[in-house]
């Protein structure tokens, strides 16, 4: 609705008593609002829409009123009808014709807004001209309005040659664009398949490598094992007599027969990580303990310059983890810590991250650094940083990455950050969990792959097995061979999405009953007192409290 402006200048008042007198208030108002600046296709739209509402509302005693605001051009058509006016033709056709039309009882105004805040002729001008206009015939109005149709329809017709050309146009380029597109779509489908045929063949390599790896790490343990159970025999108290140096030498065998074994036990690792089929037992750890036992294993290979040292907090001196995995993780990162430091220290620290809940561990040395441009390297298998020849003795390539993919096993993470000539520190950061799980089985029902594997490193230590599932009908299923102790839910999925799942639930007597998260990035959908995460940002301990809390238990 125009809003009520400061001031108002009336212009002039014509009576309405006649069919004659509309003829007399649309040449007015098409000269008022001319005079007021307003553009040609304008005139005429106040004029006629003057004339649809004058022959509506004309009658004994009505009269209608320009009036010239700062903003506005007014026309106000006073009557002395009392019937509803709001079902008018005449009046509904006016309103489209003007940017406002306003019915109040015993008035209708319409306003026209103005180009310019102010009109080009004075008022006093405006005033002058609209009273010297004369009263015209039925025929005269009649030859204007039809000179203004003819006016209207040689701009239409100019107008719809523009558009046809501009159609053709179109077209043309519609057409050029649309063969592009099918060439590009063709070339698209061309490269889709080739790309498909190349994944196809990956997997069949990858699959085929671990499959290899997974044999002769199987065929080989056999005989290494038969040769460390005889090396036993021999140095032991029911073998035969040696010389030191025959013992030695046998001691020798036994130790690289060992080295071998680890490594082979190492490749069956790697190839069942890949596979997912790592599962991790984990258990109560004293850390302080395993850095102890790993510094005197250790102490022989390192350098008569460099100490080993260990710090471990107390809120970490003892970790629900998997023993033989940690280990093994360890013993890596501090061998080659070892390996590759020739004076200085070679350090082992731990501390936990509260904000982060998670143990972090930091194996730190003072050796040769690795350069920049190999860092972003050094977790691919088998490759070996260039220029580290000077060391003792060179390892195969596959320890950092074997590290983290047991790091990742365990729900944790590896990072690496060195400085040539400097050193090198090897961060894990574990989910801090110190006691047995506190679940049996939580379902995660996500179609987000990486949202999946972030949950399921998060409920590490927590959860004693976590199942997934990418959409609503496969939790379903699952639910129905085990239900878990609390599943979460993500209310977008495809084919059965997270409001149908809780739904379906709450049907099913067996699974009515189940405590129900929902981790989702539109978490104001949820209802009914569910528990909900955003999952943005999200966090360990915010979702194992909301897990607690969906169980009935303190968050």
């Amino acid at each position: 609705m125009a809003k009520p402006e400061a001031e108002v200048t009336e212009l002039i008042r014509v009576r309405l008593d006649a069919d004659q007198d509309v003829f007399v208030l649309r040449r007015l108002g098409r000269a008022a609002a001319e005079l007021a600046g307003l553009e040609p296709q304008d005139q005429v739209r106040v004029a006629t829409a003057l004339s649809e509402a004058g022959r509506e509302l004309f009658g004994t005693g009505s009269i209608a009123v320009l009036a010239l605001g700062d903003r506005h051009l007014f026309i106000t058509l006073e009557h002395e009808r009392h019937s509803d006016l709001s079902g008018l033709e005449g009046l509904k056709l006016a309103g489209r014709l003007v940017d406002e039309i306003m019915v109040n009882e015993g008035s209708v105004t319409l306003a026209k807004r103005l180009l310019a805040r102010r009109p080009p002729v004075p008022v006093a001008e405006i005033r002058a001209r609209l009273t010297a206009l004369s009263p015209v015939s039925a025929m005269d109005e009649l030859r204007e309005q039809n000179r203004e149709l003819a006016e209207t329809l040689e701009d239409l017709l100019r107008l719809n040659a523009e558009l046809e050309e501009t159609n053709s146009g179109v077209m043309a380029m519609y057409n050029q664009l649309s063969a592009e597109l099918e060439e590009t779509n063709r070339g698209v489908v061309a490269l889709y398949a080739e790309l498909d045929e190349k994944s196809s063949q990956l997997r069949e390599a990858n699959e085929a490598r671990n499959r290899f790896w997974a044999t002769v790490s199987h065929e080989l343990r056999t005989p290494l094992n038969s040769v460390i159970g005889l090396v036993r025999l021999l140095i032991g108290p029911g073998g035969d007599p040696m010389t030191e140096e025959q013992a030695h030498q046998v001691r020798l065998i036994g130790s690289s027969t060992e080295t071998l074994l680890e490594l082979v036990s190492e490749l069956l690792d790697m190839a069942k990580a890949e596979s997912g089929r790592l599962d991790p037992q984990p258990s109560a750890v004293e850390l302080t303990r395993m850095a102890e036992q790993l510094h005197v294993m250790l102490r022989p290979n390192a350098s008569n310059g460099v100490e080993l040292r260990h710090e471990v907090a107390a809120e970490v001196a003892e970790l629900y983890v998997d023993e033989v995995m940690l280990l093994r993780i360890l013993r890596n990162l501090l061998s080659n810590a070892v390996k590759f430091t020739v004076r200085g220290e070679v350090r082992l620290e731990a501390h936990l991250d509260q904000a982060k809940g998670e143990a972090v561990i930091v194996v730190a040395d003072t050796g040769i650094g690795i350069a920049p441009e190999h860092l972003t390297r050094v977790f691919e298998d088998f490759y070996q940083v260039p220029g580290s020849l000077q060391v003792r003795s060179r390892g195969t390539g596959l320890g950092l990455p074997y590290a983290r993919r047991l790091a990742e096993a365990l729900g944790g993470t590896l990072e690496l950050a060195s400085t040539a000539g400097e050193g090198t520190a090897v961060t894990l950061r574990l989910p801090h969990y110190s006691g047995p799980p506190e679940l049996e089985r939580v379902l995660i029902a996500d179609d987000d792959e990486v949202f999946r594997a972030a949950a399921r490193r998060m409920l590490h230590g927590f959860a004693a097995n976590v199942d997934e599932a990418a959409d609503g009908a496969a939790a379903l299923d699952l639910m129905a061979v085990s239900p878990p102790d609390v599943i979460l839910v993500d209310l977008l999925m495809p084919r059965v999405d997270g409001h149908v799942l809780l739904q379906r639930m709450a049907e099913d007597e067996r699974l009515a009953g189940i405590p129900v998260v929902v981790v989702t990035i539109a978490p104001q959908r949820a209802s009914g007192g569910v528990v909900v995460l955003d999952k943005h940002g999200l966090r360990r301990e915010d979702l194992l409290q909301a897990i607690r809390s969906a169980m009935g238990g303190q968050a």
